[in-house]
């Protein structure tokens, strides 16, 4: 029997700054290939609190990391943000600048100059290959899109074209603590997050997650040295996930490829059915 009253889930996209336009109408194409009779995907813009409040899962997009942050703590979004992310672990993906704000620890970054949201437990590299004239396109392997499910089976193992526009990359995996990470605020030129107690009752699996490598992108150069030259070792790290936060370096939302959203929106569905469930039982014990 199909259920006539389909579960709501509501994704926001930051729209202060950026590429959100962009992130909204992946999110369409998305929702449409993995459409089911018992969720209705929404999506809104958040530019306030109460935005956010209305949200079961975030994007923060691409664009320019420094001045997010600012307009964010003007509008009085900061602490909310970081409450979303770090306090109640709601599902939040980060492209680009998006990732410079999700970690725990940014280098080349002036003292002052931004404030961090925080959620992954990486140090990022801001414009790690270089200015916005030497941005790039690559084909890029991901394989974690062959958990995608809907109507794109017979793309799942194709290359992704990465944008990279002033791209940062995850420069370190950092230990999971508990707290800020007190060993990067001694780095000259580096910010670290503010840290936040996560609130009871959160899902276990999202509590002290390791960081998961989702990609690599080998054979690239930073821009100073020269970009396109080969670089040895396993690349550099352009794509991780920690619990309920995912990061990219490049940019899917501005190509016309809808798989990361599909893949992400099925992980966003399986961490808010998982929140649901428990509020549900916690009221039910309650009521007994």
């Amino acid at each position: 029997m199909t259920n006539s009253n389909p579960t709501p889930i509501t994704v926001g996209v930051l729209a202060l700054q950026g590429a959100f336009h962009e992130h909204i109408k992946l999110l369409h194409t998305a929702a449409d290939l993995i459409s089911t009779p018992t969720i209705q995907w929404l999506s809104t813009e958040v530019r306030t609190p109460s935005d956010l409040a209305k949200c079961d899962a975030l994007i923060i997009p691409g664009g320019e990391s420094t001045t997010m942050s600012l307009v964010a703590a003007r509008s009085g979004l900061l602490e909310p943000l970081r409450d979303f992310v770090k306090v109640h672990r709601n599902p939040t993906f980060g492209t680009c600048a998006g990732l410079i704000l999700l970690a725990e620890s940014a280098n080349r970054t002036k003292k002052g100059g931004q404030d961090l949201i925080g959620g992954l437990d990486v140090r990022v590299n801001r414009n790690h290959f270089g200015r916005q004239t030497e941005s790039f396109e690559t084909d890029i392997s991901l394989p974690f899109l062959s958990q995608t499910q809907g109507s794109i089976d017979g793309e799942k193992d194709k290359p992704f074209r990465g944008i990279f526009i002033r791209a940062p990359v995850v420069e370190k995996v950092l230990p999971v603590v508990e707290g800020e990470q007190v060993g990067e605020k001694a780095r000259e030129d580096t910010v670290v997050a503010p840290a936040r107690a996560v609130e009871e009752g959160v899902a276990g699996g999202l509590v002290g997650a390791e960081v998961e490598v989702m990609a690599r992108l080998v054979g690239r150069r930073r821009g100073v040295g020269g970009v396109g030259e080969e670089k040895e070792g396993e690349g550099d790290i352009i794509a991780v996930r920690q619990g309920n936060v995912f990061g990219t370096s490049f940019h899917p939302e501005l190509t016309r490829d809808p798989r990361i959203h599909v893949w992400w929106l099925g992980r966003v569905a399986e961490m808010v059915a998982e929140k649901r469930r428990k509020v549900a039982a916690e009221v039910d014990v309650v009521i007994r």
